[in-house]
């Protein structure tokens, strides 16, 4: 097995500049703010959907199990409680219009949106769990099984190259927000922090991705991310479900950046050029040389791990896109023969 697969696929450094090479926009700040919501997204008819059971609540929505009424199906009913006079926070705006837009395989489906005086419901198909859940509950320990692990990081592959092919950042992939159905099928979900992104307009906001996620060009403060930030926090999740923990389960801003810096050496102006111009950069980091993940991850296997640090580089130009990645060898299985033709055909929408 070569020591470097990525290698021996005979991918040049330029191509892979060259598909990572989207431009950048703005984002939200951290305060969401109130915007107007396009009526053509909105139904005028009544919820035709019953309450069963609470699944969750945050900060600006509750979750419920529901049940469509004409149908007979389950559905997830997020409920917003509106201010009257703040109106409908940003978050919820940018994920309708967003989830709207994008149907995918992969992308959780939003299938109506319900307004009224008080309260804005968004109805999705149900999913039984998400990633979070699964590993809880399914998993060694929270670890999964190399098959079962191979399957969901294809899927969330599918739907993020779906996402960037369509100019969208997710920009909160975690465990939490990705769904699994008893079928196992994997789709991403919460579109609350996306963006679309095209024609350059100032920066984006560096107060996006849950912390344990977040790749390290925004820790230091960068505004000018794009796509690399989602393929980080995807080489996270695909440690995680490796080994059943968080791969830099970081407790504040700095502390994440000592974690990172820990397994993956400290960057330099030789390793990361231009990485001592970023707002928090810090010259005096104690300085750690990189380690081998695979000493860290026993349970991962040598392909697997190629895919890993692809996904895992601190330089955000050199982490592979997504679409390259689902051609990496580890896919081998889902990509040979006729299936292989999706990589030059399903995105093209």
């Amino acid at each position: 097995m070569p020591t470097d697969l990525w290698e021996s696929m005979a991918v040049s450094k330029s191509r892979l500049r060259m598909a990572q090479s989207y431009p950048k926009v703005p984002g939200p700040s951290s305060r969401p703010k109130i915007l107007t919501l396009n009526t053509k997204y909105i139904s005028i008819h009544t919820n035709t959907s019953i309450r069963l059971e609470k699944l969750g609540e945050g900060t600006y929505a509750t979750v419920y199990k529901g049940r469509n009424r004409t149908l007979g199906t389950l559905v997830a009913l997020k409920e917003i409680n509106l201010d009257s006079e703040e109106g409908t926070p940003s978050t919820a705006i940018r994920e309708i219009s967003l989830m709207k837009e994008l149907k995918h395989d992969n992308i959780l489906t939003l299938y109506d949106v319900i307004h009224t005086e008080n309260k804005l419901t968004l109805v999705f198909e149900f999913m039984d769990k998400d990633l979070k859940h699964y590993m809880d509950t399914q998993g060694n320990n929270g670890a999964l099984e190399p098959p079962v692990i191979k399957s969901f990081m294809f899927q969330l592959l599918k739907g993020i190259g779906f996402c960037h092919d369509n100019r969208i950042l997710h920009r909160d992939l975690k465990p939490q927000n990705l769904l699994i159905s008893n079928k196992g099928e994997l789709k991403l979900g919460d579109f609350g922090l996306a963006r679309a992104f095209g024609i350059p307009v100032n920066t984006f906001s560096n107060e996006v991705v849950t912390l344990w996620y977040r790749a390290p060009d925004v820790l230091l403060g960068s505004r000018n991310y794009s796509t690399s930030i989602d393929m980080w926090s995807a080489g996270c999740i695909l440690a995680e479900m490796f080994t059943g923990k968080p791969l830099f389960p970081g407790a504040n801003n700095e502390d994440q950046l000592l974690k990172i810096f820990t397994l993956m050496g400290t960057p330099n102006e030789r390793t990361w050029p231009g990485v001592s111009s970023y707002p928090n950069f810090q010259p005096n980091y104690n300085v750690f040389a990189p380690q081998d993940l695979g000493s860290i991850i026993t349970q991962i296997d040598s392909t697997a791990l190629n895919l890993l640090n692809s996904l895992l580089r601190m330089r955000p130009d050199e982490r592979i896109p997504a679409r390259m990645a689902l051609l990496h060898p580890w896919f081998e299985e889902y990509t040979s023969g006729n299936q292989r033709a999706y990589s030059q055909q399903e995105y093209r929408h």
